[in-house]
């Protein structure tokens, strides 16, 4: 009768590619200046769950995904762009410049401010000009570090 029933509880680990899914929502959620309220209120969810799907905590359901590529405008595909297990197709906008560095610069304040600044600039000759500048100051301190 001394015998005692011990209960184990195991966490679940959170799967990589659930992760990796959740935080290219975020990303895109982020640059486009949406909250998590707006993207739960468009489907009809609560915050914390948007913050559980961002995670990688809770599993995003195919139906639940396409939601989130049609409200955030990006096809499906985006969502396991530069994901370990899935082969790349070349995802490169410049020599030597992955979609990853992309997004790790576009998920920084600095980056994020930076993007969303540009994007109010209507005027296609200012914007190219703003390029410019910024790739003349770039090329100037190529290797130095501040």
């Amino acid at each position: 009768m001394g015998k005692t029933l011990k209960t184990f509880v195991i966490k679940k680990q959170t799967n990589p590619t659930d992760m990796h899914v959740g935080s290219r929502v975020r990303i895109r959620r982020t640059t486009l200046g949406k909250s998590q309220t707006w993207l739960a209120d468009a489907v009809g969810l609560t915050f914390q769950q948007i913050q559980k799907y961002e995670k990688g905590t809770n599993r995003i359901s195919s139906s639940r995904l396409q939601q989130f590529a049609n409200l955030l405008d990006v096809p499906v595909s985006f969502f396991f762009e530069e994901a370990r297990g899935v082969p790349s197709r070349g995802n490169t906008s410049a020599p030597g410049l992955s979609t990853a560095y992309v997004f790790e610069f576009a998920s920084s304040s600095d980056g994020l401010a930076l993007i969303k600044a540009f994007m109010h600039i209507k005027n296609a000759k200012l914007r190219r000009g703003i390029t410019k500048l910024v790739e003349q100051i770039a090329d100037r301190h190529k290797g130095k570090q501040t």
